[in-house]
């Protein structure tokens, strides 16, 4: 499943304004798929909140590290703000927009939880866009591109497993399924079958970034 929020966002009173798409859905749904091709024939910059928070981890001056490596060995969501410090993972993304130059954003896997949404909503702004596909075709995915990697001499992801994907399935539903109702309730939820093949699900894709 994946989802596409549009969101309209100003950084302060003289700031450029921000435009957002949130692409949520379902571990291997395709949603960094759609976003790489969305980058390739849009320009738009792409920001996974889990690579974010991979690079963090393995970040050795991180204080959080070890808590979001347990987080998302778990196959559960980081909390928006883990420390009271340092605001996690909404910091990132946010550094990383402002770093960036650029005005217009793909924001992959973010918001998952109510937790990330209330962040988002405290610090930034409005949103909304979403597509589907069947967690028996997510799981196929999630191993095959595992398989693919190790094949290529890579490590495989920590939560690339059986057990981890049915945790993360479960979170999925248990925690971002409600984010995604109450986009549905603002009138901002479309829905694309990210079943088929990737250039047929972009097809529908264009569609919809055509209007903006």
């Amino acid at each position: 499943m994946n989802t596409i929020i549009n969101c309209f966002q100003k950084k302060g009173p003289a700031a450029a304004e921000f435009r957002v798409v949130f692409v949520l859905g379902g571990p291997g749904s395709g949603k960094g798929t759609m976003c790489a091709k969305i980058v390739d024939k849009y320009g738009w910059v792409h920001l996974s909140a889990g690579d974010l928070l991979r690079a963090e981890r393995k970040d050795p001056t991180s204080k959080n590290g070890e808590l979001i490596n347990d987080f998302i060995k778990e196959g559960k969501i980081v909390p928006v703000e883990i420390t009271r410090v340092r605001p996690r993972p909404l910091a990132l993304i946010r550094q990383a927009m402002e770093a960036s130059g650029s005005r217009n954003f793909l924001i992959d896997g973010f918001p998952r939880s109510a937790d990330n949404l209330q962040g988002w909503e405290a610090n930034m702004a409005d949103c909304a866009d979403v597509a589907r596909t069947t967690e028996a075709v997510m799981q196929e995915r999630i191993l095959r591109r595992s398989a693919e990697t190790v094949a290529a001499g890579g490590a495989a992801r920590s939560d690339d497993n059986v057990d981890a994907i049915k945790k993360r399935f479960a979170t999925y539903h248990e925690s971002t399924m409600p984010i995604i109702e109450i986009f549905k309730a603002r009138d901002k939820v479309t829905l694309v079958d990210s079943t088929p093949a990737a250039d047929a699900v972009f097809a529908e894709v264009c569609a919809l970034f055509d209007k903006f």
